[in-house]
């Protein structure tokens, strides 16, 4: 019977990788799936010997537990359980918000330009470099909107390509999420709670791997930019006119503010919410946003939480599907070992060659990105064999955010892009792949040697 709900629960999987490919709800894709494999699961388990479920989530000192319990843990205390992550994307969203309003983001961009000069490929790689700066902070569909109306027309005036442009500023974007506290702590959710684990932290995982992604990541996608640039013919169908030109700049001394939430969370391992507080207050009141009635200020910070809120709402949803999923997981993992057990890698090394093969999967909302269900490959891999937290976080943190957020045509900016820029769509996987699969391996290569078989000491 084990062997059965194993190839049932198998082909659910497949359903769902299906499901996501084709562009379908998350939200409802994954609520779909968890109540799928908890029938599947309590099916197994009531036909399954106790021998078998001894060892699982079933059994709890040695006794049975009941279903009312199982089912209490997946739909109720699971997602109650990320409220912690819920708080950091609105606050973040709101901090976004903030650096739109006052105008640093656009001042930003602005200044990197005039540094640039007339020089499209130094001003592409001071725009990734900014770029990037900025989305260690901003997160959502509306910052990466709002930056990419400024960036990418600056890019064009200068003859830069349309696909080249969209490019470049797409992986710059993915490059700064590799340092982003509210994505960090989104992900972490997939692998351990929020108490579970305390030294795997932003500033660990910076030190010994994220700071090296993001440079990683930054200089091969001006690189790549600057080859395709040699290759193609430059253009000049876009006027240097922008939506953010029309704004006053910010003060210089504010353009420090979009990484005080980022540096006071590596380096003093501060509040993630208590930064963005700081630094959007901070933001607010030194560029002059706060010059009205105390009724008047309260009003525009309720507005910019409104505005943050609703640009991170179908990720809101999702979260909230996605811990029950994660929680069935450890109830379904005995019947996939059954299967998948005899040939699943079982090494940190076979494990960061096989995802660098395969990393093209990590495309569509495939089976290796978390943002799509890379969750029930994660939930598979935990069921099979023992990796630690810290190494498995940067395994899957590769396809989610090269492959998918920079790369993919089904990431929403990046679909927003398209029609923005008038881009074809194989156009720009032409470019994206490539970078895709040349990052990728370069930072498994980086994963194994830092946190996989060769660093896993470093881990206390």
């Amino acid at each position: 019977m084990e062997f059965v709900v194993g190839i049932l629960l198998l082909l659910s999987f497949f359903g769902l990788a299906y499901y996501c490919v084709k562009g379908h709800n998350l939200m409802i894709g994954f609520l779909l799936i968890t109540i799928a494999w908890t029938v599947l699961s309590l099916l197994g388990a009531n036909f399954a010997t106790p021998e078998f479920l001894s060892t699982t989530a079933f059994y709890s000192n040695g006794e049975p537990v009941k279903i009312m319990v199982i089912l209490n843990k997946i739909f109720q205390s699971a997602p109650e359980g990320w409220g912690t992550t819920l708080v950091n994307v609105c606050w973040g969203a709101w901090f976004g918000r903030v650096l739109m309003e006052t105008g640093i983001a656009s001042t930003l961009i602005r200044k990197t330009v005039e540094l640039g000069g007339d020089k499209p490929i130094i001003t592409i790689a001071l725009l990734n470099i900014v770029t990037a700066i900025i989305f260690t902070a901003m997160t959502g569909a509306g910052p990466v909107i709002a930056i990419g109306v400024i960036v990418l027309p600056i890019m064009m005036s200068l003859g830069v390509p349309k696909a080249i442009a969209m490019f470049s500023f797409m992986e710059s974007v993915a490059a700064g999420i590799y340092l982003n506290p509210v994505n960090f702590a989104q992900y972490r959710a997939f692998f351990i709670g929020v108490d579970e684990m305390p030294d795997f932290t932003l500033g660990w995982y910076a030190g010994r791997w994220g700071y090296a992604a993001v440079v990683i990541s930054v200089v091969l996608a001006t690189v790549l930019s600057a080859i395709f640039l040699k290759k193609s013919k430059t253009s000049h169908a876009w006027a240097a006119q922008t939506r953010g030109a029309e704004q006053k700049d910010a003060p210089i001394y504010t353009l420090l503010l979009p990484i005080v939430p980022v540096v006071l969370k590596i380096w003093l391992d501060f509040s993630v919410i208590g930064g963005f507080v700081i630094a959007g207050f901070a933001a607010l009141f030194l560029c002059g946003k706060m010059k009205g009635t105390f009724k008047e200020n309260c009003q525009l910070v309720n507005k910019l939480y409104y505005d943050g809120v609703v640009d991170t709402a179908p990720l809101v949803g999702f979260l909230l599907t996605l811990p029950m999923f994660n929680q069935v997981a450890s109830y379904a993992s005995p019947f996939f070992k059954v299967i998948l057990g005899p040939v699943m890698p079982k090494s940190e090394l076979v494990v960061c060659i096989l995802f660098a093969v395969l990393l093209g999967l990590g495309l569509f909302r495939g089976p290796m990105t978390l943002v799509g269900c890379g969750a029930a490959t994660l939930g598979v891999l935990r069921g099979v064999a023992s990796f630690s937290i810290p190494f498995l976080y940067c395994v899957f943190a590769i396809p989610t955010i090269t492959v998918n957020i920079g790369s993919c045509i089904t990431q929403s900016w990046v679909a927003w892009g398209l029609a923005y820029t008038k881009v074809d769509s194989k156009d720009y996987l032409k470019l994206s792949i490539p970078f895709a699969y040349i990052t990728g391996i370069i930072l498994y290569i980086l994963t194994f040697v830092c946190v996989g078989g060769l660093g896993a000491e470093w881990f206390i």
